[in-house]
């Protein structure tokens, strides 16, 4: 039994918060923080309401290490569960440092005034970690996160060697809204407009943001979409983790509306990252137009249809070609049943609280910075099975992408 402390409650807090409180046994005491306490005391409120169950909440700024300090010595938790902004990653993990606690997260650090995803700046605490005796678990989400355990996973019990791996993500949900983001607006279009890198020939190749795309089918009935060639977080990881990996790309589903809203968007400005001078302040667009689209944590119960997420993986196997397809179907609207929210921060927030279980149970305990595919895959993908992302393994599955 541990406590544990959640810091952000936007969607994906949310659903750590309900997971969570879901295993007594395993979280014995929760406390979740945020910027805007009242945001915390509604969740704690559904959580009472729904799972019978109470949790502590707090007020604190994310950007204030001594803040953040104060609160862990004050809660004393074994684990501190990151969901806020990933800008904010160095300052809580300085702040786990100070006050002697694990850490855990579900997106990479980037710097507020540049979209760029890399892991550099976390990878070069991890001497720091290790001499504090302390574990910091990087991306623990899905995709980063799952994704990462599925590539360990296929690679420990189907192959001698990985050669080319596909990450597809396929949000077929539909939400009514003529333009919606499915988590945090600004992080999500600082994502999906940056410029494509993908892994081929030993090195990180560049293309135009959304320049390759192609029609993907899912299985179990949930589709035929048109998925993007884009950049993601865990490729950086996974192709130094997986040396043999002659070819790593990620994909993602968009429809044309959502497309053709950015296009305009981006064309009159209104996604840039820089601060312009309006009426005598300065604001920055991309705020702006956040503060302007529904808030993800609204889009549960208006929600429809399934994600399909999943790795792509061939290689060989006693010096025969091999292909294996490793995937996780999330219904919308069974999501928002069990814990009031969407599928996307469903399938964000179960594996965080999977990771810190892991954690917490000493599964995955190691001293120093890792990323998911570091460590042993099973556990981790047994409990996924258990707590509401079951997948599925399809051999030889008889498509190839680009």
């Amino acid at each position: 039994m541990a406590k544990v402390l959640i810091i952000g409650a936007g969607g994906v807090g949310q659903v750590v918060a309900h997971k969570c409180a879901l295993l007594p046994a395993v979280f014995s005491e929760i406390t979740l923080a945020s910027r805007t306490e009242s945001k915390c005391l509604k969740i704690a409120q559904q959580i009472s309401e729904t799972h019978g169950r109470s949790i502590q909440t707090a007020q604190v700024d994310a950007d204030n290490v001594p803040e953040l300090v104060a609160l862990i010595r004050k809660f004393q938790p074994q684990l501190v569960i990151n969901v806020a902004l990933p800008y904010q990653d160095l300052h809580i993990m300085d702040a786990c440092l100070e006050a002697g606690v694990n850490y855990l997260d579900t997106a990479n650090y980037e710097p507020l005034d540049n979209a760029k995803f890399e892991y550099k700046w976390q990878w070069a605490y991890q001497e720091k970690f290790a001499k504090a005796g302390l574990m910091a678990l990087l991306g623990s989400g899905f995709d980063p996160g799952a994704t990462n355990v599925y590539t360990a996973w296929i690679a420990k019990h189907y192959f001698d060697e990985v050669h080319t791996l596909d990450i597809i993500d396929v949000n077929g949900g539909n939400h009514g809204y003529p333009f919606a983001t499915n988590f945090n607006p600004e992080i999500n279009i600082r994502e999906v407009t940056a410029e494509c890198q993908h892994w081929e020939g030993g090195k990180f190749v560049t293309t135009p943001a959304m320049s390759l795309k192609q029609s993907f089918t899912c299985p179990d009935g949930v589709g035929t979409y048109n998925i993007y060639r884009m950049y993601h977080e865990e490729l950086e990881s996974l192709t130094k983790n997986f040396p043999t990996l002659k070819r790593a790309q990620f994909w993602m589903s968009f429809g044309e509306s959502y497309l053709k809203h950015l296009e305009v968007l981006g064309n009159v400005g209104m996604t840039r990252i820089d601060p312009v001078l309006f009426q005598g302040q300065q604001i920055v667009p991309i705020q702006f137009l956040k503060a302007l689209l529904p808030d993800p944590s609204t889009l549960g119960p208006r929600t429809v249809g399934k994600t399909c997420i999943g790795c792509h993986v061939t290689g060989l196997k006693d010096g025969k070609p091999r292909a294996i397809f490793v995937y996780n179907i999330c219904d919308h609207q069974a999501c928002y049943r069990e814990v009031l929210s969407q599928a996307i921060s469903y399938t964000t927030g179960v594996p965080a609280m999977i990771g810190a279980k892991m954690m917490l149970e000493g599964k995955w305990a190691k001293a120093g910075v890792w990323n998911m595919e570091q460590l042993d895959p099973d556990p981790f993908m047994a409990d996924m099975n258990l707590y509401g992302l079951p997948w599925q393994v399809i051999e030889d599955p008889g498509f190839d992408l680009v």
